[in-house]
């Protein structure tokens, strides 16, 4: 699902998980469960290599 976010957006913003298709499958709270302290930095990566 990030992956077709990510190509239709090129950026990923801790929002985004509140919209559909990540709300149905849980939302901000299930990715803060999955990737915990990790995701702002994990975000900040992925947008940094997508934006080189």
């Amino acid at each position: 699902m990030i992956r077709d976010h990510v190509a239709a957006n090129l950026v990923v913003e801790p929002d985004d998980f509140e919209y559909a298709p990540f709300a149905q499958k849980g939302g901000l709270g299930k990715v803060h469960q999955l990737f915990g302290n990790e995701l702002n930095r994990i975000i900040e990566e992925l947008n940094g290599a997508l934006a080189a």
